[in-house]
């Protein structure tokens, strides 16, 4: 199950409009940043990643996190969600409708990760959260899935 202290109603933004990937993983990361989880240069190591390798996952869903190297800028495991209702493009033809920022300490990412995955499998469960008109629609559905 994923913890309040993972993620909380504060690391949710509804109704974003980043014109670009790089502007939807800036926000993400500004997030993780706010709340305390990860270090500013953070952001950085998810932009790089995201120059690596795509973070678009499939399903209107993008998981930017950090290189293997910014471990040491994680504080605490947290994740953030950026709800895009129109939609950001992460790069042939794919169109992120929510991005989730992850920060994983110790480890934890590939956990965090892969109960993510389990959720954002379900396009009902992405479109649920992409149509969400609250933090707590969205808290209610991550945490009834890993419940």
């Amino acid at each position: 199950m994923l913890a309040y202290s993972i993620l909380k109603k504060e690391n949710i933004v509804l109704n974003a409009q980043p014109k670009t990937k790089e502007e939807a993983i800036r926000l993400a990361g500004e997030v993780l940043v706010k709340q305390g989880y990860v270090d500013p240069s953070y952001i950085d190591a998810m932009l790089e990643r995201e120059q690596l390798t795509t973070t678009y996952i499939g399903n209107n869903v993008a998981i930017p996190h950090g290189t293997e190297e910014a471990k040491s800028l994680v504080k605490q495991s947290g994740i953030s969600i950026v709800q895009v209702p129109g939609g950001v493009d992460f790069g042939g033809g794919n169109q992120a409708t929510i991005v989730i920022g992850i920060a994983g300490k110790d480890g934890e990412h590939l956990d965090i990760l892969s109960k993510l995955a389990l959720v954002c499998a379900e396009a009902n469960n992405v479109a649920a959260m992409a149509n969400a008109k609250t933090a707590e629609e969205i808290l209610t559905l991550l945490n009834e899935v890993n419940g």
